[in-house]
């Protein structure tokens, strides 16, 4: 892959720790909170420089990792992305203010550390809140490096094998009684059809941690417009997928989980995101 393009003065200060302190913030238009589990992003960006490299194959939307942060933590805590690619969550914590910290077996910006995410370089309990948006089997060539899960098809069980080590991690690292997210479509081929991948890793991320949520993103897809999908799908019964996956958990020690169901009973109706932190 071609070297980044060169970046404005200021954005790679040296960070202050190794918990990563955020840079000088960029000034932004404040994008509107969603309130419901149907999230439509028909812009992605909302500042006045873009977040994450430009024209990265497969980025996330700004936007999404924003109403993430924004309920989820709070000004200094620290925010992962384990599958950092283009770099927007790195550059999202740093608007609102958060510490945070990236990796990626292919790195692409040199805030970026190269590093597996079933093997982070990170102290155990160190993260307030992780996102994942991983590779949703092998669509994109994202590296050459051999451990790269995105060489492995979403209708094979060593794809999922690999995401449960991921989630291993996952557990490892972040905070008890702190928040994770995964940010992932299901899959498809002429052979097999659609992979479930949302449903099979929402599974074995419930083997460790609290289920949320689970929020729809919609974004504009021409291909559903088609009459030709349409008529493929009626035939073949299967359903055309209008949407992308978010999956919200929270790490809750077995020993605690007790005292955590008591305590959001007598809290009912209160938010997920200000009642146990």
């Amino acid at each position: 892959m071609s070297e980044p393009p060169p970046r404005k003065p200021g954005r790679d200060r040296a960070r202050d720790d190794d918990r990563g302190a955020p840079r000088a913030r960029p000034r932004f238009r404040t994008p509107k909170l969603s309130t419901t589990t149907l999230w439509y992003h028909p812009s992605a960006q909302y500042t006045d420089e873009p977040m994450g490299l430009r024209g990265y194959e497969g980025a996330t939307p700004p936007w999404l990792v924003w109403n993430l942060l924004t309920r989820y933590t709070r000004e200094d805590d620290l925010v992962v992305d384990p599958f950092c690619g283009g770099g927007t969550t790195l550059d999202v914590a740093q608007s609102l203010g958060r510490k945070s910290l990236g990796y990626d077996l292919n790195p692409v910006r040199p805030d970026i550390v190269r590093a597996d995410a079933r093997e982070l370089p990170l102290a155990a309990e160190q993260v307030d809140f992780l996102f994942m948006d991983p590779p949703y089997s092998t669509h994109i060539e994202y590296s050459e490096d051999p451990r790269c899960i995105g060489k492995l098809s979403a209708f094979d069980d060593a794809y999922y094998a690999a995401m449960g080590d991921v989630f291993r991690e996952a557990e490892r690292v972040l905070r008890d009684r702190r928040y994770l997210a995964l940010f992932v479509s299901d899959s498809w081929d002429k052979k097999h059809g659609f992979a479930p991948i949302a449903t099979r890793l929402g599974a074995l991320l419930g083997q460790r941690f609290r289920p949320i949520d689970h929020i729809a993103v919609v974004r504009g897809n021409r291909d559903l417009e088609k009459p030709n999908y349409h008529k493929a799908a009626a035939e073949g019964n299967f359903f055309l997928r209008g949407f992308t996956h978010l999956l919200l958990f929270k790490k809750e020690r077995a020993a605690s989980r007790p005292e955590a169901a008591a305590t959001r009973a007598k809290g009912h109706g209160r938010r997920a995101s200000t009642s146990d932190q």
